[in-house]
């Protein structure tokens, strides 16, 4: 992982170079947490412009620490890699950034105008990058197409471009804004102006039949647009309706079902195994957590982490709950943290040392007392730039006191204070939009029917990559650790776009059971006979982070 900041500025731009200075000083204030391992600055004249590039970078690929920006040898061409490839190229044990730059510049021999969308149609994995192409005086960037990880830019009055993985103020007037992920973008330099000389390519969905990289300049997506196609179906039997479904063991026509839980075992269990396998070694420590609050999505990832790993690595569970001053006045509770998360928490902890005892499960209670969050508002606020309302902070904060990793670890007989060692954590962003387990799936099907929610799916998983990933990679990654996505795994979306609607959820059933219905018998069949019909619960209310101060503050407010 790496924190990306480019500077690009052209001569003559009358521009005060105090000014410059102590924006990129800021920067790398904020850079620098995302990478403590190796920092690099290079500063290059190409065509009518400079360009200054820093990197930050957090080991987490190949055997040594690998310092950025990396140069090529032959060209001069110069990448700066916030990613991780885990599909497309042979990387091996090597460091895929430094593959990445070899493939790109075998590419650019081949053909100069379309290596970049070329070699990226290839790459599987979350990513942002910066590529300085010196021959042609173009800088390309992007997001990857779900937009995985951060990347900023601003364009200064003196005309300047900006480019980083964080914002160097919480100012509103800074302007700084999120790189749109469905596209990839290239600074012509010898433009009269920068803004002026930017081109844009759009990544396409794949005709029928069209290989990857096909397209002479497209960029080509690895999965296809979800599958609308909805049967004709009525209300639950008779016989469907009395059945006891409190924890899926009598789920009628499970015969129907089964292909499709033991595809998306098959294939959750691809994108978690590619996801920690390039982790370097850590001594006796945890190379992976996952970030917990014993609901079906993190549940089934720790379970189906637990095949994939070592058996004598342990695997750490952050489970987080905040002191709520205005909770704690309207109920009376044993602890001021015990939150539904923390109570479903434990008992997804009890359950995942039933079905693997032989595991050493980590649970790590992160209590944050409300002091706490006074303290370090602030510096999250600065994180969730551009992202400035009520919802992101309420979700923000928890998600970087939870990836923090500071709390105590709880065994049957002890308590202890710990702190967490996991350099990467598993997070289950995208299990919702593609599996129907918004309130809002479930209100476009008591409106409007199968059709409504059918079409309500599409445009979730469509704009995935406009949503709040970039927001919470920058949280997660302020703490040095880096948020991976295995329901967000290229073969994951790529097989659930194409099963049917009526294969992935059923909301005649009751909630708990009929939204993400195909990843709670995955997780019955698991075990998880408890997590399996746990209702939906979003972090900011399991956690309590939501309305902390006053009830009368809603999600869509400005900070």
């Amino acid at each position: 992982m790496c924190g990306i900041q480019v500077l690009i500025t052209q001569t003559g731009d009358g521009a005060d170079t105090e000014t410059y200075n102590e924006i990129w000083t800021n920067l790398t204030a904020t850079n620098s947490r995302r990478g403590p391992d190796a920092h690099n600055e290079i500063s290059v004249n190409v065509g009518p412009a400079r360009i200054k590039l820093g990197a930050h970078v957090l080991h987490l690929r190949g055997p040594h620490t690998q310092a950025q920006p990396l140069v090529s040898q032959t060209t001069g061409d110069i990448l700066c890699w916030n990613g991780e490839v885990f599909g497309g190229l042979d990387i091996g044990n090597r460091n895929d950034g430094i593959e990445l730059l070899n493939e790109l510049q075998r590419q650019k021999t081949h053909d100069p105008r379309t290596y970049i969308q070329r070699t990226m149609s290839k790459i599987e994995g979350p990513y942002a990058f910066v590529y300085v192409d010196r021959e042609q005086k173009h800088v390309w960037y992007a997001r990857d197409y779900l937009g995985r990880r951060s990347l900023l830019t601003k364009t200064m009055d003196s005309g300047a471009m900006l480019v980083s993985s964080v914002a160097d103020t919480a100012d509103e007037s800074t302007a700084w804004t999120e790189v749109a992920a469905q596209k990839i973008y290239c600074v012509d330099l010898n433009a009269r102006t920068l803004d002026g000389g930017i081109l844009e390519y759009s990544w396409q969905y794949a005709a029928s039949g069209l290989e990857i990289g096909a397209e002479d300049e497209h960029l080509v997506l690895p999965f296809g647009r979800v599958d609308q196609t909805v049967d004709d179906i009525g209300p639950i039997s008779d016989v469907a309706s009395s059945v006891q479904l409190s924890d899926l063991a009598e789920f009628p026509d499970i015969c129907k079902w089964q292909p499709y839980i033991d595809r998306l075992k098959s294939e959750l269990t691809q994108a978690v195994k590619s996801r920690v396998d390039s982790i370097p070694p850590n001594g006796t420590h945890a190379r992976c957590g996952v970030l917990f609050s014993g609901g079906v999505d993190c549940m089934v990832l720790a379970a189906i982490l637990t095949t994939v790993l070592p058996r004598d690595e342990p695997i750490e569970l952050f489970n987080v709950a905040f002191e709520n001053p205005r909770q704690t006045k309207l109920q009376s509770l044993d602890s001021v943290y015990d939150v539904p998360d923390r109570k479903t928490g434990r008992l997804g902890w009890n359950e995942l040392e039933r079905i693997d005892p032989h595991r050493e499960w980590r649970f790590i209670e992160c209590d944050v007392p409300y002091s706490q969050v006074i303290e370090h508002k602030p510096h999250v606020q600065q994180l969730l730039v551009p992202s400035c309302t009520v919802m992101d902070m309420s979700i923000g904060i928890a998600l970087w006191f939870a990836s923090r990793g500071h709390g105590t670890r709880v065994t049957a007989t002890s308590r202890t204070e710990y702190m967490g060692q996991s350099r990467v954590l598993l997070l289950g962003m995208g299990a919702d939009e593609q599996l129907g387990g918004y309130s809002r799936h479930r209100s476009a099907w008591d409106k409007s029917g199968p059709h409504a929610l059918a079409r309500e799916i599409a445009l979730d998983v469509e704009r995935i990559a406009t949503r709040n990933l970039g927001r919470d990679d920058r949280v997660v990654s302020d703490n040095a650790k880096e948020a991976r996505f295995p329901f967000l795994a290229a073969n994951v979306v790529a097989f659930l776009s194409q099963t049917p609607i009526a294969y992935k959820m059923d909301m005649r059933y009751a909630r708990g059971v009929g939204e993400k219905l195909l990843l709670r018998l995955l997780a019955r069949q698991l075990g998880l006979v408890q997590a399996c019909v746990l209702a939906k619960r979003a972090i900011q209310f399991g956690a309590r982070t939501a309305k902390m101060e006053s009830s009368q503050t809603r999600g869509q407010d400005f900070l």
